[in-house]
Order: C-alpha cells, then sequence, then structure tokens
C-alpha cells in the first residue's frame, strides 16, 4: 500500500511512497487532517542526495513499529527542501534557534496549523521513539509550556520580515571587513578557510579574485590558487569522471560526501573559469572544462534541462549500498582494467594497498597537488577506467529540473563558453535556456520552480525569488553570449515580475515567497549567501548588470535597496554576505559597459579573453537602449555609468579603454 507521496513530483519523496508512514506532502490536505484530528504535525525535511536522510529512512521510516508510532501520533509530513527552500528555511531557522546547529534530515515538531515547537536533525530509531512520546506527552498535558516555545520560535523566524536599510555604506569597508575575516580563517597549507569539514567557499574566493583586480595584491591570488589547487587535487574532484562531490570532511580535500550537485558545479564552474582569465593557468582551465563535460554528460536530460543531483551511495560488488561505493578503487580492481599499464595510473592517482577511505582507494593528486595535466598515457588510463566504472550500479539520480539551479549553470556555461572560446557548447546553453522558458513558464509568464518528467504535471510548485533572481542574470548572459534579443526580453520580463510580486514596499528587499503564492507562518526573505548565493543579492547584481545594458533606472533603484537592505546585516558576518559584497562593489564602483555594433569576433574576443566583472558587453544587432545610441558597426565602444571614451577600432585600443575604464582615469 503506497502513501500520498506516490504521485509526489519529487523524486526524493517518491522514494517514500513504499514506506508503512502515513505520509503527506505539504499542503492543505496535510494541515486539514491536523486540524481535525488535533494531532501535531510531525514535519520530516531532506532531499535525495543526503546520506543521513537515507539512513534514519532505513532505520525509522521503513519499519513498522516506528512508523505506526508517527501514525498513532502525529500527521505527518515529507518536505524536500530543493523543491520547497521556503518551507525549509522557517523550519531550518527554528530548529538552529532551538538547538543552536542545523542540518539533514530535519524533524520538526509543529501545531496544527504549522507552527513550530520542537525540533532537531538525525535521531537514531530508539530516540526518535522515546522522543516522539516525550513530545505526545507535551502535547497533551503541557500545552500552555509548548504555546511558549511556539511564540519564541515565530519571533526567531520572521526576523529577516523586520530587518531596515542603512542610510548609506561604503562597500570598499565591507570587503575589508570580509577580507579580514577571509584572512584569519584561510588554511594556508590545505587552502580553504576554517578546519574540517571543508566546504568550497566560491563567494569568498570570487571576492577575494575581485579585490585582486583591484590591487594587484598577491596574497590574495595566493590564497584563490592554493584553494582551487587543493580543491582540484583531493578525492572531492572526481579524478576519473569530473566534478566535484559536496564538501571534504577532512581538512586535506581527501574524503568528501560523494553527493554531487548541480548548483556545487555550476558554482565552481564559474570560480575555476575567473581563475583562468586571471592568470591563464592551464590546470584551472581543465577543471572547468571537465566540470562542464560532466554536467553535460550525465546530468543533462534529452530536453535540454540539468538533473539536480547524484547520491552518495550506491551498490558495491556484493549489492550492499554503500557510500563512495562508485568512485573508489583497489590496485587489484585497476589491474584488471589496464593491465600492465596499470602502474602508471596507480602512481599517478596514489591507489595502493592501504588505501585512504574503508580499504578502497579516493583518487587524488594531493601529494603532487597544482599537477593535473594528464599526459596521453595517463589520459588512455583516465578514460579506460571511466568506461569500466560506468559498468558499475551508478549513484541513484535525482532527476528534477530545478529552475534556480539551471539558471545558476546556465549563467556559469554562459561565462565559460565565452572564456574558453567554446562555440560548439552554445547550442547546449540555448537548450537549456529553451527548457526554462518552455517548461518552466507558463504562457502567462509564470515561472514555476521544479519539473519531473514522470510528476503530473511535470512543472509543479510556484516559483522563489531565488528561481527569478537566477533567470534573470542568465537570461541577461544568455543575450550577452548570443546576442539573441528574445533572452534580453525574457531577463526583462522576469526582473519585473519579480519586482513586482515579491518586493517589500516597507524595508525594500525581495521576500523569499511571490505575494500570490501561498503564505507560510511567516513571510521571510533570503538574504545570506550560504552554499548557494542568496535571492537577494543574486537579485541586486542582476539588475545592476541589466540595468546596465537596458538604461532602466526602476532597476538600479531596487539593486541599491537592496544592497542597503543586506549592509545592516553584512558586517556581523561579513564571509556570509560575500557575493553581496561583490554586488556592492559593482554598484559603488560603477558598471563598465561594452559595444560592439554588428559581428566583430576579434574586438569580442579581446573582451572575452579577461575577467572583467563590473562589465557588461552587448554586440550584434541594437535593442532600444541608450547604450546604443549612435553606435557605428566596425568599432567597439568603452562606457562607465554611461559616460564613452573613444571609440577603439583595434584589438590593442579596445584593451586600452577597457583598462582606462577599470582603473577610473
Amino acid at each position: 500500500m503506497t502513501n500520498k507521496l506516490s504521485e509526489a513530483s519529487s523524486p526524493y519523496l517518491r522514494q517514500h511512497r513504499d514506506n508503512p508512514v502515513n505520509w503527506f506532502q505539504w499542503g492543505d490536505e496535510a494541515f486539514a487532517e491536523a486540524v481535525r484530528t488535533g494531532k501535531p504535525i510531525l514535519l520530516s525535511v531532506g532531499y535525495s542526495a543526503c546520506h543521513w536522510c537515507h539512513v534514519m529512512a532505513h532505520e525509522s521510516f521503513e519499519d513498522n513499529t516506528t512508523a505506526a508510532v508517527m501514525n498513532e501520533l502525529f500527521v505527518n509530513i515529507k518536505v524536500d527542501r530543493e523543491e520547497r527552500p521556503d518551507v525549509d528555511a522557517i523550519y531550518m531557522d527554528a530548529v538552529q534557534a532551538m538547538t543552536g546547529r542545523g542540518g539533514w534530515p530535519m524533524t520538526v515538531f509543529c501545531t496544527p496549523t504549522g507552527e513550530p515547537f520542537y525540533g532537531g536533525t538525525y535521531y537514531p530509531r530508539e530516540s526518535f521513539v522515546k522522543l516522539m512520546h516525550a513530545v505526545d506527552d507535551a502535547w497533551r498535558n503541557k500545552r500552555e509550556d509548548l504555546q511558549q516555545n511556539v511564540d519564541a520560535l515565530v519571533e526567531a523566524v520572521s526576523r529577516t520580515a523586520r530587518i531596515s536599510p542603512v542610510d548609506e555604506f561604503d562597500a570598499h569597508e565591507l570587503a575589508n571587513t570580509a577580507l579580514q575575516a577571509m584572512t584569519q580563517s584561510f588554511d594556508s597549507r590545505w587552502g580553504g578557510f576554517g578546519s574540517a569539514p571543508k566546504f568550497p567557499s566560491t563567494f569568498a574566493l570570487d571576492l577575494a579574485m575581485r579585490l585582486y583586480q583591484r590591487s594587484r595584491d598577491d596574497q590574495l591570488l595566493e590564497m584563490v590558487n592554493t584553494s582551487l589547487d587543493a580543491m582540484a587535487a583531493g578525492g572531492m574532484y572526481d579524478h576519473i569522471g569530473g566534478g566535484f562531490s559536496r564538501y571534504s570532511v577532512d581538512e586535506k580535500w581527501l574524503v568528501p560526501h560523494f553527493e554531487k550537485m548541480l548548483y556545487d558545479q555550476a558554482l565552481l564552474l564559474r570560480t575555476y573559469t575567473h581563475a583562468w582569465l586571471i592568470g591563464q593557468q592551464d590546470r584551472h582551465r581543465q577543471t572547468a572544462e571537465e566540470i562542464m563535460s560532466y554536467v553535460i554528460d550525465e546530468l543533462r536530460h534529452s530536453a535540454g534541462g540539468f538533473y539536480s543531483a547524484e547520491d552518495a551511495d550506491s551498490l558495491d560488488e556484493h549489492g550492499h549500498s554503500e557510500e563512495g561505493a562508485f568512485y573508489t578503487w583497489t590496485p587489484q580492481e585497476v589491474t584488471a582494467v589496464l593491465g600492465k599499464d596499470a602502474p602508471i595510473a596507480l602512481e599517478w592517482w596514489n591507489i595502493n594497498d592501504g588505501g585512504n577511505f574503508e580499504g578502497r582507494s579516493i583518487p587524488h593528486r594531493i601529494p603532487q597537488r597544482g599537477s593535473l595535466q594528464r599526459s596521453s598515457e595517463i589520459e588512455s588510463a583516465r578514460q579506460r577506467l571511466f568506461h569500466h566504472r560506468a559498468t558499475r550500479s551508478r549513484p541513484g539520480l535525482d532527476n528534477k529540473v530545478l529552475t534556480e539551479w539551471n539558471a545558476m549553470m546556465l549563467s556559469s556555461l554562459c561565462e565559460s563558453i565565452s572564456a574558453f572560446n567554446r562555440l560548439d557548447l552554445i547550442p547546449t546553453a540555448e537548450n537549456n535556456a529553451q527548457f526554462l522558458v518552455s517548461e518552466l513558464r507558463n504562457t502567462d509568464g509564470v515561472w514555476s520552480r521544479s519539473w519531473q518528467e514522470e510528476a503530473e504535471p511535470h512543472s509543479q510548485h510556484s516559483a522563489l525569488a531565488h528561481d527569478l533572481a537566477h533567470v534573470v542574470d542568465a537570461m541577461t548572459r544568455m543575450y550577452e553570449l548570443t546576442a539573441d534579443h528574445k533572452w534580453l526580453h525574457v531577463a526583462i520580463n522576469t526582473a519585473h515580475q519579480l519586482i513586482d510580486e515579491y518586493w517589500d514596499p516597507e524595508h525594500g528587499g525581495l521576500f523569499t515567497v511571490a505575494s500570490s503564492s501561498e503564505q507560510l507562518i511567516v513571510r521571510q526573505k533570503d538574504l545570506m549567501d550560504n552554499a548557494t548565493p542568496s535571492a537577494n543579492s543574486v537579485a541586486a547584481y542582476a539588475f545592476l548588470r541589466l540595468a546596465a545594458i537596458t538604461g532602466d533606472t526602476k532597476l538600479e533603484s531596487h539593486a541599491r535597496q537592496i544592497l542597503a537592505l543586506l549592509a545592516r546585516v553584512a558586517p556581523s558576518a561579513a564571509t556570509g554576505f560575500c557575493n553581496a559584497i561583490s554586488a556592492s562593489l559593482f554598484a559603488q564602483e560603477g558598471a563598465v559597459e561594452i559595444v560592439i555594433p554588428g559581428d566583430n569576433p576579434e574586438l569580442l574576443a579581446t573582451v572575452r579573453s579577461q575577467w572583467l566583472p563590473n562589465a557588461v558587453t552587448v554586440w550584434g544587432e541594437p535593442v532600444d537602449s541608450p547604450l546604443w545610441a549612435g553606435r557605428e558597426p566596425g568599432m567597439a565602444y568603452v562606457c562607465r555609468n554611461h559616460e564613452c571614451l573613444l571609440p577603439a577600432r583595434t584589438e590593442q585600443e579596445l584593451r586600452d579603454r577597457i583598462a582606462t575604464s577599470f582603473s577610473g582615469e
């Protein structure tokens, strides 16, 4: 017998459809049942690539005895945090307020109307059963005490809606505050920031590169290169198939949590691309191009959308589900594939009898950090190992297509295609952009968050501010890449939809949920840059870039209001606002607008060979914008805040104009 998850659009939810738990999806039906029965809600939030989510599911949700307790005492709701980050954010804030920490799986007990009163993360089965009985006792006998919890937690989770903007701020001061914190936490030996577990911290690295572009402080570039080299040398990088796992459990980047997320590929792709543009180090380009290959080959739907993730776990040779089984090797396995060519491969990837992960070896280059370019012999070995590995049981695929993550990946693809002159990949970018417009936006121009082929309808869940903000950025960059006006029109329309539906007229900034969408217990704003950039920082950056292209002062005004709001909270935890600070630097320093009328590949290549984080570049046929007034083919125009230098006719003149604009002379 299946529960109410059998028709869910989320593959993660459908994994639980045969549980003996009477699961509901998040929605009116579940809350009506809770009100009808007077039972509290047990809310369980996770995602498909989460190892401990699967552990708790196996221990508790698949266990008949445990499920019986859940069904007797609670109305049980299962949520995929990737489909509903709006729901996840509220209850994660509550759990962190209660316990001082958070994570997934997340377990929250709520009133029948959804207000949280207790929660935590992973619970072993025995502890979970005891907790459920204790919560039931408190619900029946200590309701007044619980109401105090409810009041305090609702107050805590509504905090972001009450933050007011500052009157003025200095972006360079914010950047210096962030840089001081980054410098203090930088691991000069192993790269990255802080101690284990280590996450990529791409926004911090991008900010460091942006500041290097201004100061030419070699210590900043060393911070970036040490981190990027260490991550790409470690086992967190898939040396056989490309792409990165989500994070490393150790300081050396050796042992990852093996799930591979689309958003990590997107963010790391742009970071390695920026580093290559600055330093022209071939190893950075190799890493970036292999990320693209992984995503395109392994995470792409035939119609152009990108899937969300691959799990950490897969079946080993004995049929047991084990974390990392797909990615690890023994010398005997390598020898069976490569024969006499095995010794050089074993040495290259540091695979030995002792192993480095549960008796097996994660391929890595840590002792040879910075040396990633493979000889023809090593590349041949990699390809043979890759094809053999493909015969193994592959990790589970979360094949939902998320608007936010796809647009994030599309933005990165646009940057990398331009930087590496990979014009052969433009159709891939176009197919993804068209997929988003065709499958995740309806005929009225309203966006959805998620698409899944087996679901009916395929696209579900109202889009969040995150989704639209990334769409604005991606479609603007698609216009810069292709000069196709239709992408610019999508960007403009989506930007104004974002303002119309999500804007806070009292304090400024964007609410996570649209005014026309389902309203949760509070209306939050996503302000902090965490594993992914905040909806507000992305929107501010995207609005500024689009305003520079179109001359739309409304977009620029809203971007500055967002940044004033973020500046209220950024100084207290500046490294958590690195993307916002980068956007603030853009706003304060001013946009550099580059116009190349017609088709002039040489001048366009001159622009694309540099990382110009404050620049927008338009070319081809003119659009209705002051940026295009009086432009003639055969020349390039470089302006700053719409004040232009003399036109450039040659590549060297264009380089000189760009240098002058960025120097402020």
